[in-house]
């Protein structure tokens, strides 16, 4: 027998929000499957923050609508909110109560059951147990988040949303927090997360792209770099990475950018990236190849093609 197909956990479409004569989310369609990770990328001032507040139920969309959790965007908000955990860009809990008194506040505006054992569990998860009696105020950004998560997962959601969650975590409580992310996605919580890192980016299961309020690009890592357009080339040698600044206004490029000793250059047109990179080329001590755009070189592009939608004057 053929299982019946499983919903999305958001399905969302033509999405709109303005602030004033500002349209900060324009016309927005967004789907993802339960169980998976999405990851949000987009400049500061990309609608992403206002995209997320619209799908958990803070905001009312101005137009558009659909579904999050089988719950209709609009009408059943309340029932929405109950099944997601949001953590916010800044750390929302309070700083002069304890780990362990922050769990129980946050659980008993859940109104939740069988709390002590949730708090144990959550704390024992998330390596919390022997700070439990710190203050979060006292914690290190790395071990907030930590705590952040643990609020955010207490009442057993079943859709995550996380804005910017690892911003000025070090590098090993960023690894830390995306392992306990996948864990989560194993067990069919569905993750958004935005993020500006573009490792980040490539640890989750798709990807979409939001630059001035419009969804630009979609789809896992492989295929955004697939459907790109973008041709690459890598120049390594003396000097190769001193050759940024000349090449980054050049004709036909729109990413030119030193990584360590090395140049990456890339562009929408092969002829005209080869004519723009033509006067190095000849160089006997720089060595060119031809290279896969990376994730970064394809949001500069998407960046430099966005319109903006700041109000016009008049």
């Amino acid at each position: 027998m053929t299982p019946a197909p499983v919903s999305p956990a958001i399905d969302v479409h033509d999405l709109v929000k303005r602030y004033g004569r500002r349209t900060v989310v324009d016309r927005l369609s967004l789907s993802v499957e339960q169980g998976r990770i999405c990851g949000f990328l987009g400049p500061n001032g990309s609608g992403k923050t206002t995209t997320l507040r619209m799908i958990c139920g803070l905001l009312t969309p101005d137009g558009g609508g659909g579904t999050c959790l089988g719950h209709d965007l609009v009408r059943e908000r309340e029932a929405i909110k109950r099944q997601t955990g949001y953590m916010t860009q800044r750390f929302g809990l309070y700083e002069d109560l304890t780990i362990r008194e922050n769990l129980e506040f946050v659980g008993r505006v859940y109104g939740l059951d069988r709390l002590r054992p949730r708090i144990d569990e959550a704390l024992e998860r998330l390596g919390l147990a022997s700070r439990q009696g710190q203050l979060a105020g006292s914690l290190s950004g790395g071990w907030k988040q930590r705590l952040a998560l643990a609020a955010c997962v207490l009442h057993e959601p079943r859709l995550l949303l996380l804005d910017e969650p690892t911003a000025g975590v070090d590098p090993k409580a960023r690894r830390a927090f995306w392992d306990e992310i996948h864990a989560y996605a194993a067990q069919g919580i569905t993750v958004l997360v935005s993020t500006h890192y573009m490792d980040e980016a490539e640890r989750c299961h798709e990807i979409a792209y939001i630059a001035y309020g419009e969804l630009m690009a979609r789809g896992t890592a492989e295929e955004i770099v697939r459907n790109s357009g973008l041709v690459a080339f890598v120049a390594s040698g003396a000097g190769a990475d001193r050759l940024a600044p000349r090449l980054r206004d050049a004709p036909g490029v729109t990413a030119a950018a030193a990584f360590g000793a090395t140049l990456h250059v890339c562009g929408p047109d092969r002829d005209r990236l080869l004519k723009a990179i033509e006067p190095w080329r000849a160089d006997p001590a720089l060595a060119w190849h031809e290279a896969e755009p990376t994730l970064e070189d394809i949001f500069i592009d998407l960046m430099g093609r966005a319109r903006d939608n700041g109000p016009a004057d008049g």
